[in-house]
C-alpha cells in the first residue's frame, strides 16, 4: 500500500510539473505570436502609409494640404484635384502608353517564356544547363546598371523617341523572370497527365494546350502581374529613352513633371498618381487568391 501511495505522488508531481511545462510553454508561444504580429503590423504600417497619405492629400483641398498642421482625414473631401488631373494636357495620351507599351510587353513575355519553359522543365537537351543559368544571371543582374548601353544601342539604331523599343526593353526585363517562375509551375504538373494525352491520340503541343496550359492559369496571372507592375511603373528606361517626342513618354514621366506656373500642385499630382495606381491595385484585388497562390507555387515547385 505504501508503494501504491508512494507510485501515485509522483506520478501527480510528475503530471503538475508537465503541466506547469505546457502553460509555459503555451505562454512563450502566445508571446512569440504576438511580438511577431506587432513586428508585422509596424512594418505593414511604414509600407502602406505613403500610399494613405497621396490618397487622403488628393481628396483634401489645396488650403488644407499647404497647412502647418497635417490633417489624417480630409475634414471637407474634394475631387477638384482628380477633375484637375484628368483635364490636364497629356495625361490620357500617356496613359494610353503605358497601357500599351506594358500589355503588349507582358504579352510578349508570356508569348517567348512559355515554350522557354516547357523545354527547360519537360526536355532533356545540350546546353539546357547553360541556358538555365543564363536566365538565372539575367534575372539577378541589376537592369539600372545596362541603362547607358541602352541608350547607347537605341541611339546608334536610331530607335530613340519609339514605343516599340520600350517596349522591347520591358519585355527583356520581365523574361527572365516568367521564364523561371512557370518552369516551377509546369515542372508541378505531373507529367503522367501528359503521357495520358499522347496515348489518348494528342500531339505534344495539343497535350501542353488541352492538358497543362489550364493548369498554369495561377502562374500565368502571378507572372502577369508582376510584369505589369515592374513595366507599369518603370521609370529610368522611359526617361532616358524618350529624350524629344514629348507625345510618346509614359505616365510616370509625366508624372514627375506635373506642375504649372505657379509651382508644383500637389493635390493634383497625388490625384494623377492614384488614378495612376488604380489599375494595378484594382486587378491585384480581382486575382488576389489566384496570385498568391502562383506566387507561393512557383517558389516550392521545380
Amino acid at each position: 500500500m505504501r508503494r501504491v501511495a508512494f507510485n501515485r505522488a509522483a506520478f501527480n508531481r510528475a503530471a503538475f510539473n508537465r503541466a506547469a511545462f505546457n502553460r509555459a510553454a503555451f505562454n512563450r508561444a502566445a508571446f512569440n505570436r504576438a511580438a511577431l504580429n506587432a513586428a508585422a503590423l509596424g512594418v505593414l504600417a511604414v509600407s502602406v502609409f505613403p500610399v494613405y497619405w497621396m490618397v487622403i492629400t488628393a481628396f483634401k483641398p489645396t488650403v488644407d494640404i499647404l497647412t502647418e498642421t497635417p490633417a489624417f482625414w480630409p475634414a471637407r473631401p474634394t475631387l477638384d484635384h482628380f477633375a484637375t488631373a484628368v483635364r490636364a494636357a497629356g495625361f490620357w495620351t500617356f496613359w494610353r502608353n503605358s497601357l500599351a507599351v506594358t500589355v503588349s510587353a507582358v504579352l510578349l513575355a508570356l508569348v517567348v517564356a512559355l515554350p522557354s519553359a516547357f523545354a527547360v522543365a519537360r526536355l532533356r537537351w545540350s546546353g539546357r544547363r547553360g541556358f538555365v543559368l543564363m536566365v538565372f544571371v539575367a534575372q539577378t543582374a541589376p537592369w539600372s546598371a545596362l541603362l547607358v548601353p541602352v541608350y547607347i544601342i537605341a541611339r546608334d539604331a536610331d530607335m530613340l523617341d519609339r514605343l516599340p523599343t520600350l517596349t522591347l526593353v520591358y519585355f527583356v526585363t520581365t523574361l527572365p523572370f516568367t521564364i523561371v517562375t512557370l518552369r516551377g509551375f509546369i515542372a508541378g504538373v505531373p507529367p503522367e497527365l501528359e503521357e495520358a494525352a499522347l496515348m489518348d491520340g494528342c500531339g505534344r503541343a495539343e497535350a501542353f494546350r488541352r492538358v497543362v496550359l489550364p493548369l498554369l492559369a495561377p502562374g500565368l496571372m502571378s507572372t502577369s502581374l508582376f510584369g505589369f507592375i515592374t513595366a507599369w511603373n518603370e521609370f529610368a528606361f522611359a526617361n532616358a529613352l524618350m529624350i524629344k517626342d514629348q507625345g510618346d513618354r509614359t505616365l510616370p514621366i509625366w508624372l514627375s513633371g506635373f506642375s504649372n506656373v505657379f509651382g508644383t500642385d500637389w493635390g493634383a499630382t497625388m490625384a494623377a498618381a492614384t488614378l495612376f495606381m488604380l489599375p494595378v491595385l484594382l486587378v491585384f484585388l480581382v486575382l488576389q487568391r489566384r496570385v498568391s497562390a502562383g506566387m507561393i507555387a512557383g517558389a516550392v515547385k521545380g
